[in-house]
């Protein structure tokens, strides 16, 4: 067990929460396979549905990647028919990102999916689960 100090429990736990969300990708990466889709597509989905037009230049910035590697998973969404390009009602110049009607179905229906707990969720008593929550709320991570 970590020691007791709160820097080593921090730790401990951050170590335990990041295994299981291991453990259990192979259920979230199923899903996207049946899609076609990579974990950089699930993420741009994500973010995607949170905006309302976005140029790539943003975009790359938010992601912290290059333009172009930004521009080719947008690229990949757009011949998918998840993603569109329109011009900005300000600059002509300027291509925002937005998602189609089919890209929202397809974001919802992941988020659907990857949030079905696991089994071993599933295991935890009911007091474990009221726990979980609270400190998952206290980390911010219940919010939007």
């Amino acid at each position: 067990m970590a020691g007791t100090n709160k820097d080593d429990l921090a730790e401990a736990a951050w170590a335990l929460m990041f295994d299981f969300m291991m453990a259990t990708s192979p259920d979230r990466t199923q899903s996207l396979e049946r899609r076609g889709l990579t974990p950089n597509d699930a993420r741009a989905l994500s973010d995607l549905g949170r905006r309302k037009g976005t140029p790539i230049g943003s975009l790359a910035r938010d992601w912290r990647c290059d333009p172009a590697n930004a521009t080719f998973i947008i690229d990949r969404l757009e011949r998918a028919g998840l993603a569109g390009r329109r011009e900005s009602d300000t600059d002509r110049r300027v291509k925002l990102v937005t998602l189609t009607s089919k890209g929202a179905t397809t974001r919802q229906a992941l988020m659907d999916e990857f949030r079905v707990p696991p089994a071993a969720m599933k295991a935890l008593t009911r007091e474990d689960l009221q726990t979980l929550i609270g400190v998952l709320r206290k980390l911010g991570t219940g919010a939007g």
